[in-house]
């Protein structure tokens, strides 16, 4: 197999790409998430969106993301950890035969709690490749941020932190928003950092969290800053919990560069080495789990 159609079809947005020989020749986006998508609707916004590269050749088309959801267009059960290549390969959910296939989550569990993820299972098998690793901490931002454990190439376990999501929920629908402005604008690194620094040294975000709203009401830090200053809080609140003091293995950020420079800053200044991958790694992830599931079959 030369060619693949690789697809991350998540609940807001579609990305694809067409690979060959394991380069991305062309990629598209849409809007069309699976929340726009209705019923018995995702064989034609697929069609939409890659039939014809389908077409080229005899291609497999592998999907990762919300698209194995419930919501989806067929569920693709989680596959436990640890999980390596050859685990997904071996539990596709085939739409069709031999042609299309969902890449399943991944699942794992601590102190009797489950946790899941979908999509970002193939970001972190492809940075294992392109970056020429088989262990060491990931950390993929967005709005629930994976911790991501990797011991012998293998998914160890992971953790999810609603970062982003309580960022916006104490944006807009806290005291908060009334003293912060109405867009976030640039970011402000000095702001950021202080944020950071507050959410190492308090140890509580329910407390940190207050002194947005305080620097702004005593003019310790100007208006613009505040978003980011928030931002840095509640980042420095994730990297806090990692107790990143004692380790010893390579961090890796993976990730859209906007929000990847956040946590690379935050992490340079605790002193801790960074490597980093971006979208090219779901890509590679996608092309190598082709490449295992041709190897096994």
């Amino acid at each position: 197999m030369n060619r693949l159609v690789a697809l991350d079809w998540g609940t807001s947005s579609l990305r694809a790409a067409l690979l060959d020989a394991g380069e991305v020749i062309e990629e598209r986006s849409s809007p069309r998430g699976i929340l726009t998508v209705a019923p018995g609707e995702f064989p034609a916004v697929f069609e939409a969106a890659c039939g014809d590269w389908l077409r080229q050749g005899g291609a497999l088309a592998l999907l990762c993301g919300m698209v194995g959801s419930r919501q989806g267009w067929i569920e693709a059960p989680y596959c436990p950890c640890p999980a390596g290549f050859a685990d997904i390969a071996a539990r596709l959910a085939w739409v069709e035969a031999g042609r299309i296939a969902i890449v399943p989550g991944l699942r794992c569990e601590a102190h009797g709690v489950p946790d899941v993820m979908r999509g970002e299972e193939s970001q972190v098998f492809g940075a294992l490749r392109l970056l020429g690793l088989d262990e060491g901490l990931f950390v993929l931002p967005g709005t629930h941020s994976k911790w991501v454990e990797i011991r012998g190439g293998r998914v160890e376990s992971f953790s999810t932190f609603m970062t982003g999501e309580f960022y916006a929920l104490l944006r807009q629908h806290s005291i908060l928003q009334r003293t912060l402005p109405p867009a976030d604008g640039e970011l402000d690194t000095n702001g950021f950092l202080r944020g950071v620094t507050h959410a190492m040294q308090s140890g509580n975000l329910l407390h940190a969290a207050f002194s947005t709203r305080t620097l702004a009401l005593f003019d310790r830090l100007p208006s613009g800053a505040l978003p980011s200053y928030l931002s840095g809080l509640l980042i420095g609140e994730e990297l806090r919990s990692q107790r990143l003091a004692t380790l010893a293995r390579p961090l890796v950020v993976i990730g859209a560069p906007a929000l990847a420079q956040r946590y690379e800053l935050a992490l340079q200044a605790l002193g801790i080495p960074v490597r980093s991958a971006g979208s090219e790694a779901t890509w590679l992830g996608l092309w190598s789990i082709a490449q295992t599931l041709e190897g096994t079959a």
